[in-house]
């Protein structure tokens, strides 16, 4: 019985690889190949050509396995009927869902470490699709098909007018992308950004506000965003409010009065007496550690200098 077993293996193995043979050969005619896509679609395959997609040094290329259809699919059909619409040719349309569209990048690339998160990303759950933002046959850098951030801002209206504004992070100048803080393909982080927490990335650059501190300021330590907009404002500092206005927001008159439009609070007394306080109208004048102190006394505890 043992030795009929060991006959019969090799036998099973020999059948199961004829039949692989075969269907491969099968469906190999409906492929036509990328010479025949060319005779009709020169300029694309063109463009095509001069893409990474095109290069056989790189394993698993399309160059390297059926070129045009790869993605587009088996061209036997479309050929056969002189192209134009129809057939299982496989376009890349506005007709065509972001679903469908992605899920034949991801054929692909779907191993790849940047897009990891994509079945978690926004983009994913709003249907964007790969080719919004990359073009298969671009010879630009990643397949772009524009520079960040124009790239972005054609979608993201509401960030490009943020940026405008007279307190920003250096984006115009070249200094500070928007894949530096977001990852597009998917993140842990809300807002994909590329950190476990809004805080977190902003260590990265801002390493003096992380402490620790002996008096942790609480809206500071919860999240930078509580006072700051990221993406540009018309206060200084990329505050989201004004000074005082925007420490008195929470703080309230308990320890001093918060308002500057009393008689006690303007300019008839003397910065000595206590009464100067409209003075440049900022809680910062005194209280300059607003991020974190470490004075030993209750002095630091109110994070004053």
């Amino acid at each position: 019985m043992r030795k009929n077993l060991l006959i019969l293996i090799p036998l099973l193995f020999a059948f199961l690889f004829i039949i692989h043979i075969l269907d491969n050969a099968k469906g190999s005619t409906n492929y036509v190949g990328s010479e025949v896509c060319k005779g009709c679609h020169e300029e694309s395959y063109s463009s095509y050509a001069k893409s990474i997609h095109a290069k056989k040094a790189i394993a698993g290329s399309p160059a390297n396995r059926g070129g045009c259809e790869s993605c587009h699919g088996p061209g036997a059909q479309h050929a056969e009927k002189g192209g134009g619409k129809g057939g299982d040719i496989f376009g890349f349309g506005k007709k065509v869902s972001g679903k469908e569209k992605y899920s034949k990048c991801l054929t692909c690339h779907g191993e790849s470490k940047h897009v990891v998160m994509w079945d978690a990303s926004k983009h994913r759950s709003a249907d964007v699709s790969c080719d919004t933002c990359h073009s298969v046959h671009s010879t630009k850098e990643k397949n772009l098909k524009a520079k960040e951030p124009e790239l972005c801002y054609s979608c993201h209206l509401d960030i490009k007018v943020k940026s405008n504004k007279q307190s920003r992070h250096p984006v115009k100048e070249g200094k500070i992308k928007c894949n530096d803080c977001h990852n597009s393909h998917g993140a842990f982080g809300k807002k994909a950004v590329k950190a476990d927490s809004v805080n977190e990335l902003c260590y990265k650059c801002h390493s003096e506000k992380r402490g620790p501190f002996m008096w942790e300021h609480a809206p500071v330590e919860e999240n930078c965003l509580n006072c700051h907009d990221a993406h540009g404002s018309n206060h200084s500092k990329l505050l989201t409010r004004k000074m005082p206005q925007l420490c008195q927001s929470c703080h309230d008159w308990s320890r001093h009065p918060g308002t500057i439009y009393t008689s006690f609070e303007t300019f008839r007394g003397t910065a000595t007496s206590g009464k100067n306080r409209m003075f440049a109208r900022s809680c910062l004048n005194c209280h300059q550690n607003v991020h974190g102190s470490n004075g030993p006394s209750t002095r630091g505890k109110r994070f004053v200098r």
